[in-house]
């Protein structure tokens, strides 16, 4: 198994985006239901209101983020700054 085949089965997906009704205490209309996996496994669900391609591209968001939270953001190094030491001066007490 190769590490990008091994790397696709390990990442979220969307499962599904479906109308529902409000959760309980919400009010208004236009819910939506979300699931989305991890490996095959591990669900998320939530619900979100909107319409459905708002709801939609909202769930694709949140798969694209947790996707890079879970592979590390590519092409980004940690880089620490030294302190620079301070260029020493001559001493004009000490000229011959």
């Amino acid at each position: 198994m190769t590490e990008e085949t091994s790397e696709a089965r390990q990442s979220y997906e969307m499962v599904s985006v479906r109308r529902s009704e409000p959760p309980s205490g919400a009010e208004g209309s236009n819910w939506y239901r979300y699931e989305i996996a991890f490996g095959g496994s591990k669900n998320i669900q939530g619900c979100r209101q909107g319409n459905l391609n708002v709801v939609t591209e909202a769930v694709e968001e949140i798969v694209a983020q947790l996707n890079e939270r879970h592979r590390g953001k590519k092409g980004r190094v940690h880089l620490v700054p030294t302190p620079k030491k301070k260029p020493t001066t001559p001493d004009p007490s000490k000229s011959s």
